[in-house]
């Protein structure tokens, strides 16, 4: 699931019209709103006072705004809370779901071809979110995912709807929440650390997330 924060892209937005900031460019809606939703996006701007720069209703489809405005305009890193856009709340968050757990024997190998395999007895734990919802395959491995207030890492290949978290002596069952990404001040794991490995940047990743899991309006 991706979790859009209405709460958070209207904060940002008030925060930024705080700062004298009251356009937003073409930029801002590009790819379904970087994968927020545009519509959503387009209802936060609205209700908080912003106008399309260059026009105050809504621009044509590729119009480019004087350089003035577009300078002037609110940045989609500071919309959507992403790292250092300060002061800014993330408003999107990726989470899953744990299906099973079970152990794991030393040798034992995990997700395709077994390019895992444990060096200890160990635990692990099937999690809802594989490529095909946005966790990039070279996430396996790399990062790590919140359960509870632990964090536990991603091991083996990335499969098409699932990953594999190891999870070792944790109090892990059917049914926990699983946090992929988040709010960094809350203990939740960064988006940045995705980027960080996948050579991706983080704009590119939270649109291939939005875009991909199934999308939801955070209560």
């Amino acid at each position: 699931m991706a979790w859009i924060s209405r709460a958070a892209l209207a904060a940002n937005a008030r925060a930024a019209r705080s700062e004298g900031i009251r356009l937003f460019s073409p930029a801002v809606m590009a790819a379904d709103a970087w994968g927020h939703g545009a519509d959503l996006v387009a209802e936060v701007l609205a209700a908080e006072g912003f106008s399309a720069a260059g026009d105050p209703g809504t621009p044509a489809a590729g119009a480019e705004p004087p350089i003035a405005q577009r300078r002037a305009a609110i940045a989609p890193e500071t919309l959507f809370g992403l790292p250092d856009a300060r002061p800014a709340q993330p408003a999107m968050r990726m989470t899953g779901t744990v299906l099973s757990v079970k152990d794991l024997r030393a040798g034992e190998g995990v997700s395709y071809g077994y390019a895992y395999r444990a060096p200890a007895d160990t635990r692990v734990a099937l999690v809802t979110g594989g490529y095909a919802q946005g966790i990039v395959r070279a996430l396996g491995g790399a990062v790590e995912v919140a359960i509870g207030a632990r964090r536990h890492p991603i091991i083996g290949r990335v499969a098409m709807d699932v990953c594999v978290v190891e999870i070792r002596d944790a109090a892990v069952r059917r049914g926990d929440g699983v946090v992929f990404f988040g709010d960094p001040a809350r203990g939740e794991p960064s988006v940045r650390d995705w980027a960080r490995v996948t050579a991706m940047s983080v704009m590119e990743l939270i649109t291939t997330a939005g875009l991909r899991a199934v999308r939801q309006v955070a209560p």
